[in-house]
């Protein structure tokens, strides 16, 4: 079945959209989180587990499949969906953002990227067109266009540079891109600067994608000084296709990204706070390791009807936590991801109703640790 997104409903009140993505593995409805299953595993759950949760799509990360096991053995185990046992649709990253984030001596050329394995220290090199290759032997519904993704801060000559050797590394993905059931996502770059997030946008959207993410944020930029520079960026994407804001997951973000038209995110930020002991509820983060938990009978969220929030208490998942027993990961996470995805699904039913606004203002908390 070929890629399609239809877009359903747009508030009349803002910007906010509720789609359909239609893939060969399922359909997903959007806005919608992606959880990340780096590699080859949402970490600690099953995925039948994250189904009964409510996972519509995850994401694999191309950079550590391609390093272990290797493309060649889940091509033979039949492609990503089987060799991991998940039935719906994948997205797969290009392995641009672990290149320049996990390896510390890397060389960038137009060419592509020579960087050295973290598991092996090997040496080895990527191209747009091995990137679009390794992801087609990888099978994921979704695939990713090579990116240069810039840190923050970064002069404006730089970022501008890796603008441009994006943007043509998009044209050369696409042009070696075979599987057309694979939908092939272009990505806009340019870090703060307004001038080169347009230069970006009007580039790859010329190129003519499925659909368009959007990298680079969240790498230290001040979030007030990113949703600037998303909103303008997201009105020169077309309408009909996707938008993906790429590594971003907190929830006020996430809600203030959807009002103005984002569609998928990504992000580690629910799993690795749960292994951390941190909590998403309703009432803002909670710490589960703190000391006032220790005879809390109640639940992490009296207004979440979660598995976890129906059958433990917080004293008694401190304890597993304090004590290092692995179901504590697994139960927080369980609750961090039901809990992101109750929240995109309500914001959807808002969408609906045309009252997404007053929803995000009903929410609006402070997300911060205790």
């Amino acid at each position: 079945m070929a890629f399609n997104f239809e877009l359903k409903h747009t508030d009349k009140n803002c910007r906010a959209r509720v789609g359909k993505l239609t893939t060969s593995h399922g359909v997903v409805e959007t806005p919608v989180f992606m959880p990340l299953g780096t590699k080859g595993a949402v970490k600690t759950l099953t995925p039948e587990e994250l189904k009964e949760i409510g996972a519509e799509i995850i994401l694999g990360n191309t950079y550590h499949l391609y390093l272990r096991p290797g493309v060649e053995v889940i091509e033979e185990a039949g492609g990503l969906h089987r060799f991991m046992h998940w039935e719906g649709p994948i997205l797969t990253d290009s392995g641009g953002f672990q290149i320049f984030s996990l390896s510390e001596t890397l060389r960038v050329t137009d060419q592509g990227v020579e960087f050295k394995s973290i598991v092996d220290g090997s040496l080895h090199f990527l191209s747009p067109e091995s990137a679009a290759k390794i992801q087609e032997g990888l099978g994921g519904d979704i695939i990713m266009v090579l990116d240069e993704c810039t840190p923050h801060p970064a002069s404006r000559d730089y970022v501008n540079e890796a603008v441009l050797r994006t943007l043509d590394w998009a044209r050369r993905c696409k042009k070696s891109h075979k599987k057309r059931r694979q939908a092939l996502f272009g990505i806009v770059q340019g870090g703060v600067y307004p001038e080169l997030r347009r230069l970006s946008a009007e580039g790859t959207v010329e190129m003519g994608f499925p659909g368009y993410a959007i990298g680079g944020f969240s790498v230290g930029e001040p979030h007030d000084l990113m949703f600037e520079i998303l909103g303008p960026t997201l009105e020169i994407l077309p309408l009909d296709k996707p938008r993906y804001l790429m590594g971003v997951g907190n929830s006020s973000s996430l809600l203030r990204a959807i009002e103005l038209g984002v569609d998928m995110f990504d992000c580690a930020l629910p799993t690795r706070m749960a292994r951390n002991g941190g909590v998403l509820t309703s009432q803002g983060r909670l710490n589960i390791r703190n000391a006032r938990h220790v005879k809390d009978f109640s639940p992490l969220d009296s207004n979440c009807n979660c598995y976890v929030c129906q059958n433990y208490s917080r004293a008694y998942l401190r304890h597993l936590h304090t004590t290092g027993e692995i179901l504590a990961h697994r139960l927080l996470t369980w609750h961090n991801l039901a809990f992101i995805f109750g929240l995109v699904k309500r914001a959807r039913e808002a969408i609906l109703d045309d009252s997404f606004k007053e929803f995000r203002r009903s929410l609006e908390l402070e997300f911060v640790l205790e």
